[in-house]
């Protein structure tokens, strides 16, 4: 069965972000995504918040870039989510805008290889080892942390195919950014799988990506201002705009081409994010098997 999820965008305030939890919890959202970009909100902080504000409500952070924190101190933000709210947070990783990273002085030489370590390392300590690593960008000497989480799937944000192999060698999902259409979703599976492969791994490796979403009654004005934002063509499918009939259609293409968790991205002005998170969970959600 497909996940359906939906973001908290940050261009919102951060003081918004309690009534579009309990709307999401309230209405029986599976998941609610935030993001860190630079230089809006912190994942950590409204992870944290979001997890208190709600219930049952499974939260997501797709993803902290790699080049603004250090392993250890990831490790043990993590662990006290996991342990506070256990089976409820999902963490991904990443590169980060390699432009935002220059702007603080973090950009790396080879992204690839600080992610390699970054995840490596990242897994280890989550599984309660003591580490001692000198690599090229993550050192650690006798590192272990004192309150490890039992469970604490790591997944990792990826788009070129470096980095999609290097996911499914190393870690427990991968996430895709908005604007990848149905059969980058399949080719980005595929390499996903090559890395899985390499790595001999069996275990579920859940694939998410985000689609863009517009409903009510500006939704087509609205989608069509967010396309020319993002720079997509005219005949990039990489978009919905309408009600939850042709979301739900969307939906299921974009599950059939190897996602098996949609997650809706609403506008940025989209007039009542609240009322969105509710839109996914009434009315979409039992229109998605």
């Amino acid at each position: 069965m497909t996940t359906l999820g939906a973001v908290f965008v940050p261009q919102l305030p951060p003081e918004r972000l309690r009534s579009v939890v309990r709307a999401a919890d309230e209405s029986g959202l599976e998941e609610l995504w935030l993001w860190e970009d630079c230089f809006l909100e912190g994942g950590v902080a409204t992870a944290a918040a979001a997890l208190a504000w709600s219930e049952r409500l499974r939260v997501a952070v797709g993803l902290l870039p790699v080049p603004l924190r250090n392993v250890a101190v990831t490790g043990m933000e993590l662990a006290t989510l996991h342990r506070l709210f256990p089976g409820r947070a999902i963490i991904g990783v990443g590169h980060g805008v390699q432009d935002w990273m220059a702007q603080v002085g973090a950009r790396p030489e080879s992204p690839i290889t600080l992610l390699r370590e970054y995840v490596t390392a990242l897994r280890g300590l989550l599984a309660g080892e003591r580490l001692t690593v000198d690599g090229r960008y993550v050192h650690l000497d006798g590192v272990a942390l004192d309150w490890p989480p039992s469970g604490a799937p790591v997944y990792v944000g990826a788009t070129g195919q470096k980095t999609l192999r290097l996911a499914g060698e190393l870690a427990d999902g991968t996430i895709l950014t908005g604007g990848t259409g149905v059969e980058a979703v399949r080719a980005a599976r595929q390499r996903i799988d090559e890395g899985r492969q390499a790595a001999g791994r069996t275990d579920p490796h859940p694939v998410v990506v985000y689609l863009h979403t517009a409903t009510g009654d500006d939704a087509a004005e609205r989608m069509a201002a967010e396309r020319v934002r993002w720079g997509y063509h005219d005949g990039q499918d990489v978009t919905v705009a309408g009600d939850a009939h042709a979301v739900a259609d969307a939906v299921a293409r974009w599950a059939d081409a190897g996602a098996d968790t949609v997650v809706l991205q609403p506008t940025p002005d989209d007039p009542d994010p609240e009322g969105f998170m509710r839109f996914v969970a009434e009315r979409v959600r039992p229109l998605v098997a």
